[in-house]
C-alpha cells in the first residue's frame, strides 16, 4: 500500500492548542479515516512544522470522501483557526506533498 507524506504548519502561539486536540481525536473521526482506507498515520511536529504520513491505497479518493463527511467538516473547521500557509506550497496544492526518496522496510 502506497505512503505518502505532507507538510502542514500551525501558528505559532497555537501549538500547545494543536497537541491538546490530537490526545482526543474524535472516535467518529478516526472511524471514518479507516473506513476510507487510511492507515499508520503519523503526525510529527518541529516547531510549527507538522509532517503527515499515512497509508491509503488511493489518496485523492480517500481525501475525496472525507470532504464530504459532516464530522470531518466539523474536525476541519474547528481546525482551520490553529494552521497558517506553508510557505513553499504552491497556490492551487491541495497539501505541500513530500516526495519519498528513501524508505527501509
Amino acid at each position: 500500500m502506497p505512503r505518502y507524506a505532507f507538510n502542514l504548519r500551525i501558528k505559532p502561539d497555537k501549538i500547545e492548542d494543536y497537541e491538546r486536540e490530537h490526545t482526543h481525536v474524535w472516535p467518529e473521526l478516526l472511524a471514518k479515516l479507516k473506513e476510507v482506507g487510511i492507515s499508520d498515520y503519523s503526525i510529527f511536529r518541529r516547531g510549527q512544522d507538522l509532517t503527515l504520513v499515512l497509508r491509503v491505497d488511493d489518496f485523492e479518493k480517500a481525501w475525496g470522501e472525507l470532504d464530504l463527511d459532516p464530522v470531518n467538516q466539523r474536525w476541519q473547521m474547528f481546525m482551520a483557526s490553529l494552521f497558517e500557509p506553508v510557505p513553499d506550497k504552491p497556490d492551487g496544492e491541495r497539501f505541500a506533498m513530500l516526495k519519498e526518496v528513501f524508505y527501509l522496510e
